[in-house]
């Protein structure tokens, strides 16, 4: 049978269960994916597309949209099956994730698929590019081009926190007052030369941020109902403070033996592993069906 997706909510405890098994049976498939950072993301993206990102798959590129730039771009496998999800294609494409030429790119590759906010994967870079949407979009609101002022979405990892140009980004956006400008944190602690404590520790994070004059939250980031009442707090403002969200996270979340710092970073699960994942995620059954049959 068919990989179909449940007809519920996307942060629905049923559907959370289903991109799990897409984020897997993707990465699989290419024999090459992150499953670490992709797992960990999805009560994120859950708690975003569950009623705090206006878009329409029907009108994908309406110009008041908002707007999502995944800076942690190996993380895309959850981004993609939340789009999958939400009807922006069917999810039989997922089995083609890395193939030369498909829409379907290891990282998100603006060139394939236009709905990718910024081709990104170089880290440290997309939330340069969120806080410029987010200055444009301001700017073509201003001048009466937009109806409503868009909100934009930059997801980052940790390891990525340790660039320079991260640093830059979070003293320009208050400057230039960017309050439809939302940060994401996903603060899984791991990058792929191992616990980001140990490589480059980040702490104190939140007093940094704010330092920063940031409006700052830090909740469970895999608690949807946290997640979702952390957005709800984010007032999107034409002049205002930018946002940031601390999602403490775990790599690997929902399948127990990739959970873990490092272990599970950038390798793709063999058959008899994607197996035993999709039994302990699902029970021993198939409620979605698969995407590989």
């Amino acid at each position: 049978m068919g990989f179909k997706w449940p007809n519920e909510a996307i942060s629905s405890e049923t559907s959370r269960k289903a991109m799990r098994q897409a984020i897997l049976e993707q990465i699989a498939a290419a024999n090459s994916g992150h499953p670490g950072g992709s797992l960990s993301l999805v009560e994120i993206m859950s708690a975003i597309f569950d009623g705090h990102f206006k878009h329409d798959p029907k009108d994908q590129l309406a110009a008041d949209r908002d707007r999502l730039v995944l800076s942690k771009g190996h993380g895309v496998p959850a981004l993609y099956s939340a789009l999958s999800f939400l009807g922006y294609f069917d999810p039989s494409e997922l089995k083609h994730l890395r193939s030369l030429g498909h829409f379907l790119q290891g990282h998100p590759d603006r060139n394939h698929y236009e709905l990718m906010e910024a081709s990104t994967g170089s880290l440290g870079q997309g939330g340069s590019v969120a806080l410029g949407e987010a200055l444009g979009l301001r700017l073509s609101f201003q001048n009466k081009k937009l109806g409503r002022l868009p909100r934009v979405y930059a997801v980052m990892g940790d390891g990525e926190m340790q660039e320079g140009q991260v640093w830059e980004m979070l003293m320009a956006a208050p400057k230039f007052e960017l309050g439809n400008l939302v940060c994401i944190l996903d603060y899984n602690k791991g990058q792929i030369d191992g616990p980001v404590k140990e490589i480059m520790d980040l702490e104190p994070i939140a007093d940094k941020i704010k330092a920063f004059n940031w409006s700052v939250q830090t909740v469970d980031g895999h608690n949807v109902d946290e997640l979702k009442a952390a957005l709800a707090k984010c007032e999107i403002s034409e002049k205002g403070k930018p946002h940031f969200i601390i999602a403490n996270t775990v790599k690997g979340k929902g399948i127990s033996f990739m959970e873990h710092p490092t272990a599970w970073h950038g390798a793709a699960p063999s058959a008899e592993q994607l197996a035993d994942a999709l039994k302990e995620l699902n029970g021993g059954s198939e409620p979605f069906g698969r995407i590989l049959s």
